[in-house]
């Protein structure tokens, strides 16, 4: 309420009264009848310019009053009124209000009573833990989880290496018999009293659990110190794990021994992994976003980190001998080496003999691409861009007939692109032709479905595994290779729409397409195509003496 309004209504509010003088007398019945005035305008809702000359008027009148009695202007007849109820409402008030305090009291006592108990408790929990690891710190537990001390050969066991059960040779046949495991900590998760450790070992995984125990049966328990020692151990640290291989109620998933799980009995790391990891396993396993292409040039900028969490191919190699621990790197290096192996076996069983030529050139082997030279004790030298001459020089002039090499070739293309390479491991056969270079062509063919053959029988394993982070198709092939000469494999181009003259060489969007096409057709992604134009091929492919523009040199696809 306004200053004015109370005025108004103390005014309006003064009951007439005797007063001893006539003047006080005076004043109070016309204060009163301003505030009646003020009042009655106010309720007709006039605007205040109009009634405020009144307002103002009793207000002097006011003071006039207070310089005649010595006290401020209140009306009799509402301050009896409201001085009777204001003691009631107070001690009612005041009831209240100690019912409100009383409960907030009660309320803060039992929560505070509430916040002591659980207090007590976790003390008392930590006296426990703290007792426990005490108990724990006094007995030796080095035999049962802590970090190994260096072998350093002091000592050499009966079994050896056998002590060991390779991680990828776990079976559900091998359930309740106690194996000492090997490998790498790739995860670890403690939950409640327990911890989950998943160790991995070149392609192969499997989980162990361990969880707090007192033990018995002369057998010692796992202390609460050993959970949080595996769980505190560094990924990619190597561990050594004893325990009962059991079967899990559900398979394990993200371990590819998913159908056992190790109850571990005693975890010791043997290396630890001190450095902080420049990216996680996890993150260098992610499957491709997208297949990478095989044409245009090679940007590094755009491969030092890449989407969703995958690791780039820059920091891959900056790390290679971390990022060699993929199952997919893994897996491509074993099937690279049984590559080699099918290559030598089946050569070896059709009489060949494998040579080692040199590196080291006085010039170049080949036409069409540098060398790398180099200062060959004041001399100049080159290393080798291939075995050609060698080769030649043993199966043709040097009287071996027919000879082969895996090694390593060097050549200077810096082109920056996937289809060319400075170096890389060459696989090299020579023969002497009896009659027909159709002899070369049917070894040549038989020896590529061999190898095929053999990577379906010997490598299925880690063929999947490639594909699991790298998707591709199974290689369709057939048993008897297929062969088309240029003009064929022209034609098919033309047909299907794409410019491509008998007497051109093949671009790589060709080479594409006609594979692309040629699977279509024949059902195959291996063909031979030979019979190129000599205008097309180096100087030293044998001329055919049937169409005076075609050699015989073969091309493999």
């Amino acid at each position: 309420m306004s200053a004015e309004t109370d005025a108004a209504a103390n005014a309006a509010s003064v009951p007439a009264m005797d007063e001893a003088d006539p003047a006080v007398a005076e004043l109070i019945s016309q204060i009163a009848s301003l505030g009646l005035s003020i009042a009655e305008a106010k309720k007709t809702k006039q605007p205040k310019e109009e009634w405020d000359p009144l307002l103002q008027q009793m207000l002097a009148l006011k003071i006039e009053y207070k310089q005649k009695t010595g006290n401020d202007y209140h009306a009799p007849g509402k301050k009896q009124e409201s001085e009777k109820p204001k003691g009631e409402n107070q001690q009612e008030a005041s009831d209240k209000n100690k019912e409100k305090r009383a409960k907030k009291a009660e309320e803060k006592r039992k929560k505070e009573e509430k916040k002591r108990k659980q207090r007590e408790e976790r003390e008392r929990r930590e006296r426990e833990k703290l007792e426990k690891l005490k108990a724990a710190s006094d007995e030796d537990w080095s035999g049962v989880f802590g970090d190994a001390p260096m072998i350093q050969s002091q000592s050499k066991s009966e079994e050896g290496p056998a002590r060991w059960t390779k991680i990828g040779d776990l079976n559900k046949d091998m359930e309740g018999k106690e194996l000492l495991v090997r490998g790498f900590l790739l995860t670890s998760r403690g939950v409640g009293k327990g911890a989950f450790v998943v160790v991995r070992s070149s392609l192969y995984t499997v989980q162990c659990v361990a969880f707090e125990s007192k033990g018995g049966d002369g057998e010692k328990g796992i202390p609460l110190a050993m959970i949080k020692y595996m769980t505190g151990v560094p990924v990619e640290s190597i561990v050594d794990v004893f325990g009962t291989l059991t079967i899990p109620k559900d398979p394990v998933e993200g371990a590819t021994q998913s159908m056992v799980e190790i109850n571990v009995k005693k975890f010791h790391c043997v290396n630890k992994s001190t450095a902080a990891m420049p990216f996680q396993m996890e993150d260098a396993c992610r499957p491709d976003l997208d297949r990478e292409t095989d044409v245009g040039a090679y940007n590094p900028e755009e491969n030092v980190a890449s989407e969703g969490g995958r690791v780039g191919q820059e920091t891959r190699l900056d790390h290679r001998w971390i990022d060699l621990r993929t199952p997919a790197n893994q897996s491509i290096f074993r099937i690279q080496s049984m590559v080699c192996t099918l290559f030598r076996e089946h050569l070896l069983s059709k009489d060949f003999v494998e040579i080692h030529t040199p590196k080291l050139l006085s010039g170049a082997s080949e036409g069409g691409a540098d060398v790398f030279t180099l200062d060959y004790f004041g001399k100049p030298a080159c290393l080798s861009m291939s075995p050609q001459l060698h080769k030649q020089m043993a199966a043709a002039c040097g009287g071996f007939e027919r000879v082969f090499e895996i090694g390593p070739v060097f050549r200077a293309e810096n082109s920056n692109t996937r289809r060319h390479l400075c170096e890389f491991t060459g696989l090299d056969l020579e023969m002497a032709i009896s009659e027909h270079y159709d002899e070369v062509l049917d070894v040549i063919g038989e020896l590529f479905v061999f190898i095929f053959n053999g990577l379906k029988e010997h490598c299925a394993r880690e063929i999947e595994r490639v594909r699991e982070q790298h998707g591709f198709d199974d290689l369709q092939y057939l048993e008897k290779t297929l062969k088309i000469d240029y003009a064929t494999g022209c034609r098919l181009l033309r047909e299907a729409g794409v410019e491509q003259g008998d007497y051109d060489d093949l671009s790589t969007e060709n080479e594409k397409k006609l594979g692309d096409l040629v699977k279509a057709k024949y059902g195959t992604d291996f063909y031979i195509m030979d019979k190129y134009p000599l205008s097309v091929r180096p100087f030293y492919t044998m001329p055919d003496p049937n169409v005076s523009w075609w050699n015989y040199l073969a091309f493999i696809c």
